[in-house]
């Protein structure tokens, strides 16, 4: 786009080359972002703010905090005056390397010049110490954004909150938290219910999480395809198939439409349960919905198939991935070899181990300790000689 407005004698100005760096550089292409950020210098184009904030972007998430202090020395010697996007950057950064201290230092130099931390500046920082599970530092943030900051703490505000409580599996605490979002305000959202339910279905607490969902339907709040596969996960996880089959039909019934992610939960918690066929009628229908199934898909019904002793059936499957433009990756070969060590197959399992590493791929802890296991009890020697 660029060559050709030059061709046509019209001349590219810093919004035009801004626009084509901050793209180049969402495209992870850093290199060439800097070339055309040079080739705008040499023109004698005077880079803005913005051009500076999508350079600092890249380099900050590809870690490269040298370039990042070069870049931004440059763009303080050139009379450009970083903005909040441009702190936030450097916030994030650190905050997401686990340095939480250097990003409070990065707030504390931005108030210092003269540029007013905004809500994404706290959002930034309570996510860091919830990275690192330092709750009571985040809480100490949320309090602190209208005391001592004057920002109104929403509902992201709490919610990154609760999300952190839960995940750190605090979920009382989390609780209490969501509880005085519903009567102080602001009113939980569905990334709030969603956050909470996932932290209840983790714990088993599955009766509550259930309530939750109810709650936020009375509420006017539409559940959401994560949220479903939340909720459906714990189902599954708890050994609740029937349950799980019946949010699925729920989900279906309003309007949303399951993907891959919803029927991997599914078909996986069916095998587990025993429920093969079910499974089977499932994973036979998929394509007929227009989903393509992927690697995770032939890997749960491999694992089902070997589980349930049907091992040729589990071989077919696994032989059909790449016909079907998927191709099996470390986990599958790993699932295929230990069920058919599991089904006695030897021979198989040896032939899917030697193709496993010509393909690059490794034995797991599992397949080894079955090898292992083998070895050891093979008195003969003959089945070393058959594998090896």
């Amino acid at each position: 786009m660029l060559r050709t407005m030059e061709e046509r004698d019209c001349a590219p100005n810093v919004v035009t080359y801004s626009t084509i760096i901050d793209s180049l550089c969402k495209d992870k292409l850093v290199t060439e972002a800097l070339n055309l950020f040079s080739e705008m210098t040499d023109k004698g184009i005077q880079p803005n703010v913005v051009t500076y904030n999508s350079l600092l972007h890249a380099m900050c998430n590809l870690g490269q905090w040298k370039d990042v202090i070069t870049l931004w020395n440059e763009m303080l010697a050139n009379n450009c005056k970083p903005d909040v996007i441009s702190y936030n950057i450097l916030v994030d950064a650190a905050c997401k390397e686990g340095r939480i201290s250097h990003g409070h230092d990065i707030v504390e130099r931005m108030i210092q010049d003269g540029v007013q931390p905004n809500t994404v500046t706290y959002y930034v920082l309570m996510d860091g110490y919830c990275l690192q599970g330092k709750m009571g530092g985040a809480r100490k943030v949320l309090s602190s954004m209208m005391s001592i900051w004057g920002c109104v703490p929403d509902v992201y505000s709490y919610t990154i909150m609760v999300n952190g409580f839960c995940k750190y599996k605090r979920i009382d605490e989390a609780m209490e938290l969501f509880r005085e979002m519903s009567q102080n305000g602001p009113f939980p959202n569905t990334v709030t219910y969603t956050a909470l339910i996932n932290g209840m279905s983790k714990l088993g607490r599955l009766l509550v999480a259930q309530e939750l969902f109810k709650e936020m339907s009375a509420h006017g709040l539409i559940p959401n395809l994560i949220t479903y596969s939340t909720l459906l996960h714990g189902f599954c996880m708890n050994g609740q198939i029937y349950k799980a089959l019946g949010l699925f039909k729920v989900m279906q019934n309003s309007g949303l439409n399951p993907n891959i992610i919803h029927y991997n939960i599914l078909l996986d918690g069916l095998c587990n349960a025993g429920q093969l066929t079910i499974a089977r009628e499932l994973f036979s229908g998929l394509s007929f919905k227009g989903l393509h199934t992927d690697v995770y898909t032939y890997t749960i019904m491999i694992k089902g198939l070997c589980e349930a002793g049907l091992a040729n059936e589990a071989y077919d499957l696994f032989r059909k991935m790449g016909a079907n433009g998927c191709l099996p990756d470390s986990c599958s070969y790993n699932v295929m070899i230990q069920g058919s060590l599991q089904n006695n197959d030897v021979s198989t399992a040896a032939k899917i181990l030697h193709e496993m590493v010509s393909k690059g791929f490794s034995a797991d802890i599992s397949t080894a300790t079955m090898f292992v296991e083998l070895f050891c009890n093979d008195t003969t020697g003959e089945l070393i000689h058959e594998i090896v």
